[in-house]
């Protein structure tokens, strides 16, 4: 990412960027927290609400209400991926698979390779993954760990899971960065 923004733009990139994003951010969720509470449910019921009190039909809101939730869905599937990376290359460093990669540029690329297997095609990736089962390819058993991590954080609640979680893994991230 900072080869290309150093590349195609710089600051004349960022700075845009970083605006549209707080703009459209801050006004999205403030909207969000308002329709919620207005409406007393979550995205789908609070559009059908809307829409029905606008005389339209609660049915294309309720629709319009799910977008966001698919949405948040593909980038939680996104996130997962990412993960199940993030699980594996640091099983790799602890168990010094990484270091004993040394500088040969074949054997470091050949191993991310494995992780994330390319193909031309979403049917080529597909059939790779049948023939191969979700084992036999990619990162499929990290990533089931970072799923079922994820999960298990979730069922905890905000208290028990998600501000425990930050609080183990943040402290993690800044040692990490040491």
């Amino acid at each position: 990412f900072p080869y290309m923004v150093a590349t195609y733009g710089g600051l004349t990139f960022l700075l845009p960027y970083f605006l549209f994003v707080l703009l459209i951010g801050a006004s999205g969720v403030m909207e969000e927290f308002s329709l919620g509470r207005w409406g007393g449910a979550g995205p789908v019921g609070s559009f059908g609400k809307a829409m029905e009190d606008g005389g339209k039909s609660k049915k294309a809101g309720e629709v319009i209400g799910a977008l966001p939730v698919i949405g948040s869905m593909g980038l939680a599937i996104g996130y997962s991926v990412v993960m199940g990376w993030i699980f594996k290359y640091a099983k790799m460093s602890i168990t010094g698979e990484m270091f004993a990669m040394g500088q040969n540029m074949d054997n470091i690329v050949g191993t991310f390779s494995a992780a994330a297997p390319e193909t031309k095609t979403l049917g080529e990736g597909i059939s790779t993954m049948l023939q191969n089962g979700i084992f036999g390819i990619g990162n499929g058993f990290w990533i089931i760990v970072a799923i079922v991590v994820s999960v298990v954080i979730m069922a905890l609640g905000v208290a028990g899971g998600i501000e425990k979680a930050c609080k183990i893994m943040i402290p993690l991230l800044f040692g990490l960065f040491l």
